[in-house]
């Protein structure tokens, strides 16, 4: 009990709530493996198959753009068929695109394995964290709907290390091992399933209170807190007499045509971070790093990829240090840091390669600003817009609206991305890399204001409690003055 004699979340995580929330942010791992490997697989493909720079971009921006198809449906899907069922069809997708990949014989086979791959990214996108938030108590859900952030770093890291070990292989050979090997996370996290329980949230939108108490009972530390949690998740359900056909039918209208003013601060929030996320270029920085430093005048494949393993290890150790203090320091905080941390190393970023671009001798002090100024992008956005958006976007709408609600947003995260990583090279070319870093400086300028403005502080709060939380301050009033009348 708090002071005001309410209950509050137990601060003791479960572990089965962590072995949980571990499984199923481990299908994160596919795309932060595949922005990994491609980094370096591309220049191998593009030397090997004698593609153009536009084919390049193609085949790079292919799997985020079709990601977009799998998170669209994969609101709908899990409402449909449940959260478990929908990490497997991720992963089942993800695994059928790898080995086309691996086994391609041409640009045009490797293109249609990014496309079933990349739909089996989007699924994966939105579930992982989806679940996750809707498995933990509020006390750690911060740091737990994180994890998925977590396996995507890990996955980078995972891909520059097989680009650096496979780079000494024989051109034609390299570029398949490192785009097949995406198949053995993708087989482990669908048989890794078979341990998860399914959503109790999910299972009380289907009528299903006892299995619902049952996973409880399971993921609480009390049976107290169970039959706590239970109370105010059917609560925030509200009464449903034909549940258990209930498929998610009628949100769009919720969400879109008659919105009530906290769904559509919801929504243009969580579409706001999303968009941002990829505006960011981070993706972008992270696929073309070796071209950039090869302009900068380093030619060693292994010293490139070397280079992007140092990225790697910096990106890894700050997404954990931000998700370890994500319930203690809140969302706002180390987003506000982090987004105002990418502006200044994309201007330093900016700076070095533009005095790199101008000079014949490429200055030592210009290589080494940009590489610190590189890896300090991706630990800021590791700090902040990396995990805080999965975190955000999972846990501030309503039951009934939460998974096609999170769909929505990070449709807009795929789409975003895709057309940054489908243009980052073309509009470099016109602009320069450093006019291009410059750019994008500019835009996390915007985005840190979008977030002092428009974002709330959610630490602490549950899930049921959110919807109170995005009113304005009128609403709140109002409602607040009708109980007082009603106690009166």
């Amino acid at each position: 009990m708090d002071a005001n004699g309410k209950q509050t979340s137990p601060t003791r995580l479960n572990r089965f709530t962590l072995l949980s929330a571990l499984l199923a942010s481990t299908s994160s791992i596919l795309l932060g493996y595949d922005i990994g490997v491609m980094s370096g697989a591309a220049m191998l493909i593009r030397e090997n198959l004698k593609i153009s720079r536009v084919q390049e971009e193609v085949l790079v921006g292919t799997l985020n753009v079709f990601s977009l198809i799998g998170s669209l449906a994969s609101g709908k899907t899990s409402d449909y068929i449940g959260r478990r069922y929908t990490i497997v069809l991720s992963a089942g997708t993800f695994l059928v695109g790898a080995i086309l990949m691996g086994l391609a014989p041409s640009f045009a086979f490797i293109l249609s394995g990014r496309i079933v791959a990349g739909i089996g990214v989007g699924y994966a996108l939105m579930i992982a964290p989806l679940y996750t938030a809707e498995l933990s108590p509020a006390m750690t859900r911060g740091f737990l709907t994180s994890l998925p952030e977590v396996f995507i770093t890990l996955g980078i890291l995972i891909g520059y290390i097989i680009n650096y070990a496979l780079a000494s292989l024989p051109l034609h050979i390299s570029w398949r091992l490192m785009l097949g090997l995406a198949a053995l996370p993708a087989i482990g996290i669908a048989l890794g399933v078979v341990a998860m329980p399914e959503s109790p949230r999910w299972l009380v939108m289907k009528g299903r209170l006892p299995d619902a108490k049952r996973v409880l009972l399971t993921i609480s530390t009390t049976p107290e807190e169970a039959e706590l949690r239970l109370q105010e998740i059917t609560k925030a359900a509200g009464p449903s007499p034909n549940a258990a056909n209930w498929h998610g039918q009628g949100v769009w209208r919720e969400l879109l045509v008659r919105p009530t003013p906290p769904v559509r601060r919801m929504l243009v929030t969580a579409i706001g971070i999303n968009f941002f996320m990829q505006a960011s270029g981070n993706d972008a920085v992270i696929y073309y790093c070796p071209e950039v430093f090869k302009a900068a005048g380093i030619h060693s494949k292994k010293q490139l990829f070397g280079v992007n393993v140092i990225m790697g290890i910096a990106k890894s150790s700050f997404v954990l240090l931000s998700a370890l203090y994500l319930d203690k320091f809140g969302r706002r905080p180390l987003l506000l840091l982090g987004s105002f941390g990418m502006a200044v190393s994309l201007s330093g970023l900016g700076l070095g390669s533009r005095i790199l671009d101008q000079s014949t001798r490429k200055p030592l002090w210009a290589v080494v600003l940009s590489i610190v100024s590189a890896c300090a992008d991706v630990s800021f956005f590791s700090i902040g817009l990396g995990p805080i958006t999965w975190v955000y976007s999972s846990e501030i709408f309503p039951m009934r609206l939460r998974a096609q609600g999170t769909s929505l947003a990070i449709s807009v995260n795929r789409l975003v991305s895709g057309v940054v990583s489908m243009t980052f090279l073309t509009i470099s070319e016109k602009i320069t890399f450093a006019g291009m870093f410059f750019v994008l400086a500019g835009i996390m300028v915007v985005a840190t204001v979008f977030f002092y403005v428009f974002m709330p502080e959610t630490k602490g709060k549950t899930l049921e409690e959110m919807e109170t939380l995005f009113e304005d301050n009128r609403n709140r009033e109002s409602r607040d003055r009708g109980r007082e009348m009603q106690v009166v």
